[in-house]
């Protein structure tokens, strides 16, 4: 009896707990969980360091800089004044050359192209400019 008691004293004081290992993916591709794919993959675009040939180039779209503007402007504002103005003239910028001719209330815009020589007018009948 003394050896049962003995028995049953060990096994209750080394009885151990277990249970069975179970492996859960963490990518949702494999079974994990849905909620897992964007840590993924802002995961694998922080590690990549492939640059794409064919991709533009985001330094080139900085904007113009303050001179273009300037210039842009001003020339803006000159072909306006030639406009409103009742006498003729002549704008010449890098791309194009704009003639204005005013004969008496009828107003001609030609504007030339300079890299291919192609002319465009305008006119403009009617106006009450003296």
């Amino acid at each position: 009896m003394r050896t049962t008691t003995t028995l049953l004293a060990l096994l209750v004081s080394t009885s151990a707990t277990a249970t069975e290992l179970v492996y859960t993916p963490v990518n949702p591709s494999f079974g994990g969980s849905p909620l897992n794919g964007a840590w993924l993959l802002g995961s694998a675009q922080a590690q990549n360091d492939f640059k794409d040939p064919d991709a533009l180039d985001r330094s080139s779209l900085t904007g113009t800089s303050a001179l273009d503007r300037f210039t842009s402007q001003l020339e803006s504002r000159l072909l306006s004044e030639l406009l409103t103005d009742p006498n003729t003239g002549t704008l010449t910028t890098d791309d194009f050359i704009v003639n204005i001719i005013n004969d008496s209330g009828h107003l001609t815009v030609q504007i030339t192209d300079r890299l291919t020589g192609e002319v465009s007018e305008i006119i403009v009948n009617g106006l009450d400019v003296q």
